[in-house]
């Protein structure tokens, strides 16, 4: 136990003495919020793959897996993956080719400042589960290894403060060099782990078998209306809810061009899909290993059958490995998801607000609104219930029904305008919330509905003026 303790302390220092280095490239407020614009394709596809690859990865997949099996990690891995993909196929180049600071630029060159300003307050409201998230997780984490000497707030506070130390001073040039540090961990360390459990069950073939009888993996929903319909808006939830999200741009628009944006995308994404299903395989694995330990925790707390199995079944040498894989995923994914809303709000709210500040000005705000935004992360992950995976995957929600179609019809539909993103935004947005509070649990799943509302209300809002226009040409003319 004290030589785990010790490790995570020495691995804590290192990684936050190297995210600090960084920051001594940071000269302006480009370099702040996209690292100047001049990373290598492996540096980003490491950081799209890290980003990605947090604590809902390690915990809140693999817990879900065991109670739900492969149909209940539909949305995560199966749809993040997915969504890493289409934007390295569909919109990394044409991003890349604007030249904007954050997502929300894009909406305000597009559609104006309304627009822009509407979408800003969603993606900074649809960050607060996904980083919350993070920072329960590292609560977890220093609750587990120090043997509940730690609690769980405590360690939240602990682990939202040093990754807050080099976010802070770095920002993408201090994300993007730990994120690389942390996906060669996040990889031996999975890859040595699976290897190390797999020869306590005899092989992996004995875990899948076990899991293939007991309907584990079983993927498609019964053939019912509601089922379908509830399994194909789970996977469209993250697919298409986490396109639009400053995090994703960021890392596509911190490339050096707009080959290495769309290529890292999609091997990013392809990685994260592949390494996705080790943290499934270990924690399926405890349930041949100790089931009366599983028994004990699937009702009560899902989320700590993995770190349970690890603490208790494995050598010391595999705890190391195993933690700093896990401390690796969260930090990387923690600062990412810290400094995307912060550099949004910034841009596309303060800017206006607070005009006439020099570039200098303008990177110490960044900083003010990062420091911020942390402490009411942190308030909120401290009073909240809800699960890590739970968290993570409503958090994109909120994008899904009011970002994902002004941003993708103003891409690629010519008659998109601006009274059409607005009716998208506003459809969307009321058919979710009226839904999530009438019948959360009926037959059509509420951001389903909040979607297919927000394309109407793009379609119609785009096109009723210009129908409209002709038609009174007309009658004037008469």
């Amino acid at each position: 136990m004290n030589a785990l303790i010790w490790f995570v302390i020495l691995y804590w220092v290192i990684s936050v003495g190297i995210g600090l280095y960084a920051a001594r490239y940071v000269n302006s407020s480009k370099d702040y919020a996209l690292a100047g614009r001049s990373l290598p394709m492996y540096v980003v596809t490491a950081t799209v793959f890290a980003t990605w690859f947090g604590s809902e990865t390690v915990l809140g997949i693999s817990s879900t897996f065991v109670k739900e099996g492969l149909r209940g990690v539909v949305a995560d891995p199966f749809g993040s993956s997915l969504c890493l993909i289409l934007v390295g196929l569909f919109f990394a180049r044409p991003l890349y080719r604007m030249n904007l600071l954050t997502i929300g630029d894009y909406y305000k060159k597009k559609f104006g400042r309304a627009v822009e300003v509407l979408v800003t307050i969603c993606i900074v409201i649809s960050y607060l589960g996904w980083v919350a998230a993070q920072i329960k997780a590292l609560g977890l984490v220093f609750n587990v290894v120090s043997g509940g000497y730690i609690p769980m707030n405590v360690g939240m506070i602990i682990g939202a403060a040093s990754v807050l130390v080099y976010t802070l001073m770095g920002g993408m040039w201090s994300v993007a060099i730990t994120d690389f540090l942390q996906m060669v961990i996040i990889v031996i360390g999975m890859l040595y782990i699976g290897w190390e459990v797999s020869g306590m069950v005899g092989g992996a073939g004995a875990v899948i078998a076990h899991a293939a009888n007991a309907g584990k993996l079983d993927f498609w929903p019964a053939p019912t209306g509601r089922e379908m319909l509830w399994f194909f808006a789970a996977w469209i939830t993250m697919m298409l809810g986490s396109i639009p999200q400053q995090d994703v741009f960021q890392r596509v628009s911190s490339s050096k061009n707009e080959k290495i944006a769309g290529r890292a995308s999609v091997l990013g994404g392809v990685m994260y899909f592949c390494f996705a299903f080790i943290p499934m395989f270990l924690a399926y694995s405890a349930t041949l290993i100790d089931p009366k330990m599983v028994a004990g925790l699937i009702d009560k707390d899902p989320q700590l059958i993995l770190p349970t199995l690890i603490m208790t079944k494995v050598p010391v040498f595999a705890q190391v490995m195993f933690f700093g894989a896990l401390l690796s995923a969260i930090k990387s994914c923690a600062s990412a998801t810290l400094l995307a809303p912060s550099i949004t709000f910034t841009e596309n709210i303060l800017k206006e607000i607070i005009p006439k500040q020099s570039d200098k000005q303008f990177l110490l705000l960044m900083r003010v609104v990062v420091l911020v935004f942390t402490v009411i992360v942190t308030t909120f992950a401290m009073n909240t219930q809800s699960s890590i995976y739970k968290m993570v995957e409503n958090a994109y929600k909120v994008t899904l029904v009011a970002a994902f179609v002004p941003l993708a019809f103003g891409l690629y539909w010519k008659r998109a305008t601006r009274q059409g993103a607005l009716a998208s935004m506003i459809l969307g947005l009321a058919s979710w919330i009226l839904l999530e509070i009438a019948a959360p649990e009926g037959l059509w799943p509420p951001q389903l509905v909040g979607v297919l509302m927000s394309i109407g209300g793009m379609i119609v809002g785009s096109l009723a003026p210009q129908l409209v226009r002709p038609t009174a040409q007309a009658i004037h003319t008469h």
